[in-house]
């Protein structure tokens, strides 16, 4: 009796084995293939972004150069790029939803190595391969590694996916990591605006941690707000719930205050500098983001987070040797030195020019904070005055020095 029914027991319980089985291999291709989508559409977003923005600086630069009466927006070369602009960031936008946001925020540098490849195909200088070679050897070296870190990102990044909805992305939001992690960037945000704005730290690190802070907010809100869109295509509706549209506020008001910052940054520093320190910083600060409130990294190895962080220095290293070589712009000068003027006489002891060099002034023809400004550096008005002659033909002297008043 027991003989006979041991073989029914061992048959009917193989196909459960063999489904539990199967269905863990599924899910794991499944969340792969959902990976190599939002790693692909990222990549795509980043290359059409870079050449559009190319196609929309060509456009300028052709117009500058030549006598065509009609403005930049009325160009069919400004609207292509305006068009592929659109495409490339709804692209990026769209990763957001398929990939985990660790994974997606270092594809970025995709956008630095195409504006140094079409940099190097689209140069109108006559060069000899020599020194093409001297002279763009670290670009080339750049985007080899930035390939190589780029390939390593895709290969061991974190494989957690999670759909959006709304009870989700409010459990996050009130997790202790995410209110721990917030009350640190806040704390830290306050600290670095003072001394930005109260003590004057234009340093190129405070400002672009500034906006590396916000871009952290600004890429977790993406994710929500992307994902949330994403679901409610596939017919669980998600626009019903009030924390899409408090992600969708916090998103465009840090992407402003971002874009703010960084338009202070550019008029102080090369844009190389910016390109390359506020990639490494923007990035880290974003990791950190996605793996506190998404909790990206849960469940991974060890190996995979080593090599997920060796592929981050790698691109950090290749964005850097990129951004290295390019040309920096020569800082226009708006005062004239008086002692380098043939013919004129120094007006100070020991050569020091009448108006003083301040860097980052474009202003013209006027003396930044000049309250504070020495005694010395004071200009001084040569007027004319008519020879007067008295009664005991004494002449005053022909010119007068008056000293330029605060009030004048």
């Amino acid at each position: 009796m027991e003989g006979g029914n041991s073989p029914n027991l061992q048959l009917q319980q193989l196909p459960l084995a063999t489904a539990a089985v199967s269905v863990q291999p599924h899910t794991d291709s499944f969340s792969y293939k959902e990976n190599l989508i939002g790693a692909l559409l990222a990549i795509f977003g980043h290359l059409v972004t870079s050449i559009a923005l190319n196609l929309q600086k060509y456009s300028h630069i052709r117009l500058a150069g030549s006598k065509d009466p009609r403005a930049y927006f009325k160009t069919k070369t400004w609207w292509c790029g305006l068009l592929l602009l659109v495409l490339g960031e709804l692209g990026v936008f769209s990763s957001y939803a398929f990939a985990p946001l660790s994974l997606i925020v270092p594809l970025s540098a995709v956008s630095v190595i195409a504006s140094a490849i079409i940099g190097i195909i689209f140069i109108k200088e006559k060069w000899k391969p020599k020194d093409f070679l001297r002279r763009y050897v670290l670009s080339f070296v750049g985007c080899g590694l930035a390939i190589v870190g780029t390939y390593l990102l895709i290969t061991f990044g974190p494989n957690s996916h999670e759909k959006m909805t709304g009870e989700n992305i409010t459990r996050h939001l009130v997790s202790w990591p995410f209110l721990l992690y917030m009350l640190v960037e806040i704390v830290l945000f306050c600290l670095l605006l003072y001394f930005y704005k109260e003590k004057n730290a234009n340093y190129i690190v405070v400002i672009l941690l500034l906006v590396a802070l916000l871009g952290s907010m600004t890429v977790v809100t993406v994710k929500a707000v992307a994902g949330m869109i994403v679901v409610s295509i596939q017919g669980n509706l998600q626009l019903d719930y009030p924390i899409f549209y408090i992600m969708l506020v916090c998103m465009i008001a840090t992407a402003i205050f971002q874009a703010t910052f960084l338009a202070q940054a550019s008029q102080l520093y090369d844009s190389s500098q910016i390109a390359s320190v506020g990639y490494i910083l923007s990035t880290t600060a974003a990791i950190t983001a996605g793996a506190t409130f998404y909790l990206d990294f849960t469940g991974e190895d060890v190996l995979h987070i080593c090599m997920f962080a060796l592929g981050c220095l790698i691109a950090f290293l290749g964005v850097f040797l990129i951004t290295r070589n390019r040309k920096k712009s020569v800082p226009f000068e708006p005062y004239i030195s008086m002692d380098a003027m043939p013919g004129m006489q120094n007006m100070h002891d020991k050569g020091i020019a009448v108006q003083p060099d301040l860097k980052a002034s474009f202003s013209y023809g006027a003396l930044e904070n000049n309250d504070n400004m020495p005694e010395i550096y004071t200009p001084a008005t040569l007027p004319i005055v008519q020879e007067q002659h008295g009664s005991k033909g004494v002449s005053a002297p022909p010119y007068r020095v008056l000293e330029h008043s605060k009030k004048e």
